[in-house]
């Protein structure tokens, strides 16, 4: 199964535009959202081409391949522009050897996890860092955020191929980092 992770997209047309122009050349059989899709939350400034009616029409295109939970900037309102759902704190996909823990990072993440087995991954967004490693016996996984990175990262996406995650660069794909979770 290959998947394609995004992140803290917080109303930018133009990263939406980009993520979708991305999983539709990726080959990748879902795109999974990790929440602040459509409002860019009163901590962060406006990012580049506001507009969240329009991310949600570009999102909409790709609507029956779309996973998605629910971030801190997220709200019932943005529920009724998107055709996916987009309100579970949480959702989970499993594979043959793990299970993959998908959630915004606001209530769970690194600091507050929920119940994990070993090498079960937290998949997480919110603080708009890429992270991806093993931390005692499961695997911590965060896209960082499309529109919004911070730490100095540029905005990145994630891919899961086979047993590897990786964060890669927006702009052209480079890794940023990333971890083998099926050796």
């Amino acid at each position: 199964m290959k998947l394609m992770f995004a992140s803290d997209i917080h109303g930018a047309l133009p990263a939406a535009e980009r993520v979708v122009s991305l999983f539709k050349q990726s080959g990748a059989d879902w795109l999974v959202i990790l929440g602040d899709v459509l409002n860019h939350g009163p901590r962060n400034a406006l990012p580049e081409g506001y507009a969240p009616s329009q991310v949600a029409e570009c999102l909409n295109s790709v609507a029956e391949r779309v996973i998605a939970v629910r971030g801190n900037c997220d709200s019932e309102v943005d529920q009724m522009l998107l055709h996916f759902p987009m309100t579970a704190p949480w959702q989970q996909i499993l594979t043959e050897k793990q299970r993959l823990f998908l959630t915004h990072g606001h209530l769970y993440g690194p600091d507050n996890l929920p119940p994990l087995a070993a090498d079960d991954v937290l998949i997480f967004g919110h603080t708009h860092l890429p992270v991806a490693e093993k931390h005692d016996e499961i695997f911590l996984f965060n896209p960082g955020s499309v529109s919004i990175p911070k730490g100095g990262f540029a905005a990145s996406f994630g891919m899961m191929d086979g047993g590897k995650l990786q964060v890669l660069a927006l702009n052209d794909q480079r890794v940023i980092a990333e971890v083998t979770i099926n050796p």
